[in-house]
């Protein structure tokens, strides 16, 4: 696929994006639910290669392709290794999957009721070297806890900056501001974030698009106009804590919103089942997230 390729089938596409870019803090969660305990390993090396061993079967499955699946969002680690005997973005591409990159180093403490993200060295590098294996497009995440106004409007801005280092590197940037779905202020939130993220739209210089990564909203709808709006290339939407029947019925609420699912995603497999047992687990789960991204729910009146 030619970018131009990729960016039609992202844009257009009827399926989701999996989210495959667990990094260092969350990977001994994610292999513990895998299966994989902690004893399993005695080093980082360790813990990265079983990951990847994760991700890789996960990639190679008969069921996760271009069909259903548009893109996949990779840890830098992942990027850098091989799938099948090849760079882990070209064995996407060949399975008509476009690859992304997670490019943000973690959160900053909590202030003002939201994190900002920690600063990227070196991104510009980084930048080009994924750009060299192909991959399509970043994402950057932040977390909302509270309906704070500046601290979201803060979180938008540092976002958009590092949106146009994305994208004047030649790349497609995923802004992922996360509202906290467990916040007691998550509706308040929503809509602020809504309004930040349209000044900050309406604002932005040429004609490049972005892409937006989201808590499902609270109330169903509410981001219409985000999905509408022309420098939106696409609305992806996280579980954000959610088990995937939950997450998949959130999801179906909200036209125009396709699932960018982590968690919801791998819940059930396990390292212990065989090749038979993996794939018809993998498969049922990209079904089900399929169908919530593609065919949305009656609204009610």
């Amino acid at each position: 696929m030619q970018f131009s390729e990729m960016a039609a089938k992202i844009g257009k596409g009827q399926g989701f994006i999996a989210a495959l870019d667990q990094s260092g803090g969350s990977t001994p969660k994610a292999l513990k639910g895998y299966g994989v305990e902690e004893g399993a390993w005695s080093s980082d090396e360790e813990m990265f290669a079983l990951i990847h061993d994760m991700r890789s079967r996960i990639i190679t499955s008969p069921s996760f392709t271009g069909e259903k699946v548009l893109g996949a969002i990779l840890f830098e680690r992942t990027m850098d290794g091989m799938v099948d005997g090849k760079p882990t973005p070209q064995a996407l591409i060949e399975r008509g999957v476009v690859p992304f990159l997670k490019i943000d180093k973690g959160l900053e403490d909590e202030a003002n009721g939201v994190q900002l993200m920690k600063p990227i060295p070196g991104l510009d590098t980084l930048l080009a070297r994924a750009r060299g294996l192909g991959v399509f497009g970043t994402k950057e995440r932040s977390v909302i806890h509270l309906a704070n106004a500046g601290g979201i409007a803060a979180v938008v801005a540092q976002q958009f900056d590092v949106a146009q280092q994305v994208l004047a590197a030649g790349m497609v940037p995923i802004i992922e501001p996360e509202v906290n779905i467990k916040s007691a202020e998550r509706a308040d939130a929503d809509r602020i974030l809504r309004d930040e993220l349209l000044k900050a739209l309406d604002a932005m210089p040429g004609d490049d698009k972005v892409m937006l990564k989201l808590s499902i909203p609270a109330e169903a709808g509410l981001f219409d106009a985000l999905v509408a709006h022309p420098r939106v290339l696409r609305v992806v939407a996280l579980s954000g804590g959610f088990a995937r029947p939950e997450a998949c019925a959130e999801l179906a609420k909200n036209k125009g919103m396709i699932a960018s699912f982590s968690r919801a995603l791998l819940q059930d497999l396990r390292h212990q089942m065989s090749a038979e047992e993996f794939d018809a687990a993998l498969g049922g789960a990209i079904d089900e997230i399929h169908a919530a991204s593609t065919a949305k729910a009656p609204v009610a009146a």
